[in-house]
């Protein structure tokens, strides 16, 4: 009877065991699925140029994650009420010019969009790093920012065209517009 016993507790005690690694590879699988599918939410198509960039979605998620972290320490803020009216009307002044001088004008969006990422806390780091830190609040845009940057860089050497320098403007002016503006009390405290 004393085998018996121990037999039963034995197995019990086994499939005890059994129930919680299963149990926990369960919470462990949805964990990783709740993460993938709250990063993807969050970074929008820049998950997936991360995922592309870095090979794998572990590794991805790991750097944007990284990036999250790396933003919550950063003062990031709102612009106050004297400083977006002359950032605004310094945009204005740019556009203005960009008929007569498009690529002078190019020149001077690249540096009021970096100038307007300074005065709300930005680091202005190499360009890469400023992408990335833009891309845990602005994920929609950081691509917008990428692909004017770009032409601003090809354009340096003599590779962009008109249409290029246009098109550019139309990406620098979707962010400053999101950088300028007042965010709402929710979004702020979430972000």
């Amino acid at each position: 009877m004393q085998i018996e016993w121990t037999n039963m507790w034995l197995i019990g005690a086994e499939v005890a065991v059994a129930l919680i690694v299963i149990v926990s590879v369960f919470f462990y699988v949805r964990g990783r699925k709740n993460r993938t599918a709250g990063l993807r939410d969050r970074f929008g198509p820049e998950y997936g140029r991360a995922v592309t960039t870095h090979g794998s979605k572990s590794k991805a998620e790991g750097k944007l994650v990284d990036r999250e972290t790396r933003v919550e320490g950063l003062k990031i803020r709102q612009l106050g009420v004297t400083e977006r009216e002359r950032f605004i009307a310094d945009w204005q002044a740019v556009q203005s010019r960009f008929l007569d001088h498009p690529k002078g004008a190019v020149t001077e969006a690249d540096e009021l969009i970096t100038a307007l990422l300074l005065a709300r806390g930005y680091p202005t780091a190499e360009f890469d790093q400023r992408a990335a830190d833009i891309s845990v609040n602005h994920p929609r845009l950081v691509e917008n920012y990428r692909t004017a940057h770009g032409v601003a860089v090809r354009m340096g050497r003599g590779e962009a065209t008109t249409e290029d320098l246009r098109a550019a403007m139309i990406e620098y002016r979707s962010l400053f517009d999101e950088l300028v503006q007042v965010e709402p009390v929710a979004i702020r405290n979430v972000a």
